[in-house]
């Protein structure tokens, strides 16, 4: 059973084709998803010379999950103390 092919191995046990299917599927949903998140989330950082702060650039109105429920950004005033310091 080890030296048959692939699709020799296929031929012979067809109850494998609907389990590499749906492995095909998911691992293809997977790669799918991952290039969304790189291609259109503002957290996923690819170019890490350009911008070294992207954070700084999200904007606090736009939802930056999947499902955002009664989602309210407001600004730390310690962290706002640090930015004008670091200035």
């Amino acid at each position: 059973m080890a030296n048959l092919g692939f699709f020799q191995l296929l031929r012979k046990n067809k109850e494998l084709i609907p389990l590499i299917g749906f492995v095909g599927l998911a691992a293809g949903g997977a790669l799918t998803a991952s290039l969304y998140s790189l291609c259109t989330k503002s957290d996923v950082i690819v170019n890490k010379s350009g911008n070294p702060e992207p954070w700084e650039n999200v904007n606090p109105n736009q939802a930056q999950k999947l499902i955002s429920i009664k989602q309210e950004w407001k600004s730390i005033e310690e962290l706002e103390k640090v930015k004008k310091m670091m200035k």
